[in-house]
């Protein structure tokens, strides 16, 4: 089985997940942050919306430098473009997914602000942890801010107080 396979799997089942998170951002409490240090409940949101174009980034590029300023992050205005953006996301990443080869996905991916390198792994663990678990960690934030605004969460990985499987 190619490498990519398992992967396009866990992206899809986890996307579904994080849309359903997604849905239920409050479009009038994008501003609002459950500490001075936090990011927004918009930005958060934003940022999980983009996440997935990372998959792009890592299967089509060698590395991502930030001193070239080519990474702006995304903010969305209303939730319909938060939508829009992941959904647009995770089709372009399985599209850049299925074009992948193993030889491609096994080759190293290195991320860096000029001389300082962050890390450097083969692609398919950039994947697996810069994009999967980033997206579930950060889903995990917005379900703590959802759930500080009152907002019923959904079910994710089993039931929770609100909804049930």
């Amino acid at each position: 089985m190619p490498l990519k396979d398992p992967i396009i799997a866990e992206l899809q089942h986890e996307a579904a997940n994080t849309r359903k998170m997604l849905e239920r951002v409050p479009e009038d409490k994008h501003s609002w942050k459950p500490h001075e240090k936090s990011m927004t409940l918009g930005r958060l949101a934003s940022h999980v919306a983009e996440l997935p174009m990372w998959v792009v980034n890592t299967v089509e590029n060698d590395e991502l430098d930030f001193a070239k300023g080519e990474y702006k992050p995304f903010f969305a205005e209303t939730n319909k473009e938060l939508l829009k953006t992941f959904d647009d996301s995770i089709s372009k990443s399985i599209e850049a997914l299925k074009k992948a080869t193993d030889e491609n996905l096994m080759g190293n991916w290195k991320l860096r602000s000029g001389d300082q390198v962050y890390f450097e792994m083969p692609r398919v663990a950039v994947i697996r942890a810069m994009v999967l678990s980033h997206l579930i960690h950060h889903r995990g934030q917005l379900s703590v801010y959802l759930r500080l605004q009152e907002v019923p969460l959904p079910s994710v990985y089993g039931p929770t107080a609100d909804e049930s499987m």
